[in-house]
């Protein structure tokens, strides 16, 4: 492990700049941790227009030519955060100076020209990390990020001899990056690589199974998620190869961004700690009046931040909530939900905030602000995904004081103990979790929650609990040191 000085992080989203979900958060607090922790690093990801808006004092380090197939020339920029992180911007206009999101374009749709943006990124990452790189410094590690970098191994493989060793992480399986088998000469890669141990998949090129097939290590953001993901059921079709290397696939969790500290929380106007709860309600106070809910105290604040998504579970809240606000229920609640999505779910979830006037907030939109005021002024965050990776709200509920009920699933299982006489017992107990994905299953969980937060010595040890708990990123860092360790050590 001590051999491992220098990592290449590539990665197609980093945030504040570009960020559509976790992706973006890891890759810019992630990359910090395993600098404080003794490695250089360097983050490449795409010059998008709002990065290069962000940086406009980046320099030039290198003029890149064409790199094979239809891969255009580009340019490397190289900047520095405030943070004093390294990032190496790729910048190929033709490619990334568009309107919209890192895979969309501004009407939802997919680019269609997405093997090449992200061909070129994966590309240009084994170039970097191979002995055929202009520039002095390479890196010991190249650690590719999901389906848009997953082609980097597969092109180390091919083309450089794969002497540099590449760590593949998955943070959303069901995202593979798959396209049209006639464009592999596009992407610059040989007729061989068309085959079951190369980079086909059912028919297509696989972006994220080439990261799989060729990667010496692989990573996933959970414990339970890469036990999960070696399943038909959540395997999306790779469980067979995931399994197959099984002793190269290690879980790490991910950590919190120390931005989400109620403490110091700067989008917060009240803030607080595990010894000063009481400010909670101050924050739930100001939130209500800031939504329009009515402040009646005696009524547990409900919270959704999420993709309002199928995944996500969205439809088991809209089957239940009339049971939770209608007047016959017993108590009632309020309910605030912050996200965008699929247009039923957003369509479901204003008719709900229509029909409930006072009681339910939706704002179907995404205001980093605001998820940090949800966060601390909720009683009870909703997380009931069918699957989740890791999932990053329920750490900052966990956070935050804001005990969670979660579907026991990956990162969720990892993370929230469902509250019990034995875990209550034990001291472990931090949330509340179901085992089965329907609505009565929910429906109970949620129902316990509220029982629970009714008696305020319980939830006081439920929020203590889970504020006390460590999910810092060095924790994380120390996990993928080891990783990197593992692929210096395996030839």
């Amino acid at each position: 492990m001590s051999a491992v000085k220098r990592v290449l992080f590539a990665t197609s989203e980093i945030a504040p700049w570009a960020k559509t979900g976790g992706l973006g958060d890891i890759s810019a607090a992630l990359p910090l941790a395993l600098v404080e922790a003794g490695l250089e690093l360097r983050v490449l990801v795409p010059a998008y227009p709002r990065l290069l808006a962000a940086f406009p004092q980046a320099t030039v380090l290198a003029e890149l030519p064409a790199l094979g197939g239809a891969l255009p020339a580009s340019r490397l920029l190289q900047a520095r955060t405030r943070d004093g992180l390294s990032l190496w911007l790729l910048d190929c206009p033709p490619l990334y100076a568009r309107p919209g999101g890192p895979y969309h374009g501004p009407d939802g749709s997919d680019w269609p020209d997405n093997h090449l943006r992200f061909g070129l990124l994966s590309r240009l990452a084994a170039w970097l990390a191979s002995e055929q790189s202009s520039l002095a410094w390479r890196p010991d590690i190249l650690h590719c990020n999901d389906w848009q970098t997953g082609l980097g191994p597969a092109y180390l493989h091919y083309l450089h001899g794969a002497l540099t060793p590449a760590v593949m992480t998955i943070h959303n399986l069901a995202f593979q990056g798959l396209f049209a088998p006639a464009l592999l000469a596009e992407l610059g890669l040989p007729g061989q690589a068309l085959t079951l141990d190369g980079v086909e998949f059912y028919g297509h090129i696989s972006f994220l199974k080439a990261g799989l097939q060729f990667a010496r290590q692989i990573t996933t953001v959970s414990p339970g998620y890469a036990r999960e993901i070696q399943t038909p059921e959540l395997g999306f079709g790779l469980d067979g190869l995931l399994a197959w290397r099984q002793r190269d696939l290690t879980g790490i969790l991910n950590g919190v961004d120390a931005g989400w500290n109620p403490a110091t929380d700067p989008y917060l106007d009240y803030r607080y700690d595990a010894r000063r709860l009481g400010a909670k309600a101050q924050n739930k106070r100001a939130l209500r009046a800031e939504l329009g809910l009515d402040s009646q105290a005696a009524r547990p604040l409900l919270a959704i931040v999420s993709r309002l998504t199928h995944q996500k579970g969205m439809d088991l809240v809209l089957a239940t909530a009339d049971e939770f606000l209608a007047d016959t229920a017993s108590p009632r609640v309020q309910l605030v939900i912050l996200g965008h999505g699929e247009p039923s779910f957003e369509q479901g979830f204003r008719a709900l905030a229509s029909a409930y006037p006072g009681q339910v907030a939706a704002v179907i939109d995404f205001s980093e602000s605001l998820a940090h005021r949800i966060e601390a002024a909720a009683d009870i965050f909703l997380m009931p995904s069918r699957f989740e990776p890791c999932g990053l709200n329920q750490l900052y509920s966990l956070r935050y004081g804001t005990p969670p009920v979660v579907h026991a699933t990956g990162g969720l299982a990892d993370t929230v103990v469902d509250c019990d006489a034995h875990s209550l017992a034990a001291g472990s107990a931090n949330g509340f979790s179901f085992a089965t994905a329907d609505a009565l299953s929910f429906a109970s969980a949620l129902r316990r929650a509220i029982d629970t937060w009714h008696d305020e010595k319980t939830w006081r040890r439920l929020q203590r609990r889970g504020m006390a708990a460590d999910f810092s990123w060095s924790k994380a860092a120390a996990g993928y040191l080891e990783v990197y360790g593992r692929a210096m050590a395996r030839r």
